[in-house]
């Protein structure tokens, strides 16, 4: 099918409620029986069309029931205040999973799980991610904050490292598992601590992941 030439190419933050290493990476079911999740990304080259989306961020956050893929999922995307018109639209229909291949990418497949979609909202996101360190902070002032650090050794603090590769996947193809935290304040309120985050260089598309 025709789609728009669209690409958002940059570094992402994710944070769940999973343990660390997020069964859902593996097809297995959620750590607690449902899932909860906070997504960012500080978008560094990317157009929509002719609308460029280059330094802009975005964030969502996401709750369902079970696993993902038995449905009845809520969402909540929040865009860059700094976005004008054009570029909110052009965000909006990206993470809606509008404009993209059946299974394309990960928008496209969450938005085939969502009962619940609230209303997005246009706000400052402070928003810092290292991949190599396994370090990120994600702040919307009275809506959510949620960090990133790296996985320690139980036994001496050492900082591990742990990386997933995932050849096909759409989401990312390589990524750095990190411990993570978020409480959200927003139409969906979430709260978890010490548990999974991931950090990634990644290439969205509408007809896949690029490396």
């Amino acid at each position: 099918m025709a789609i728009a030439d669209w690409r958002m190419q940059g570094v992402e933050f994710i944070t769940c409620n999973c343990n660390w290493g997020c069964p859902c990476q593996f097809n297995s079911p959620p750590t607690r029986g449902n899932c909860q999740a906070v997504a960012s990304m500080r978008i560094e080259h990317g157009h929509f069309n002719q609308v460029p989306l280059d330094g802009l961020c975005w964030a969502a956050t996401f709750a369902w029931p079970g696993a993902i893929h038995e449905g009845n999922g809520s969402c909540q995307a929040f865009i860059d205040e700094r976005a004008d018109a054009a570029q909110r639209q052009a965000l909006l229909t990206i993470l809606s999973g509008q404009e993209s291949e059946p299974g394309a990418n990960v928008f496209q497949v969450f938005s085939t799980t969502m009962t619940e979609m609230f209303e997005p909202q246009f706000v400052p996101i402070e928003l810092s991610i290292d991949v190599d360190q396994r370090q990120a902070e994600l702040r919307i002032p009275g809506v959510m904050q949620a960090s990133g650090e790296p996985i320690r050794n139980p036994v001496d603090g050492t900082s591990q490292r742990a990386r997933l590769t995932l050849p096909d996947g759409f989401e990312f193809i390589e990524a750095e598992f990190a411990s993570g935290s978020f409480q959200t304040q927003a139409a969906l309120k979430l709260q978890s601590q010490g548990s999974h985050s991931h950090l990634a260089h990644v290439h969205f598309t509408g007809h896949g992941i690029e490396p």
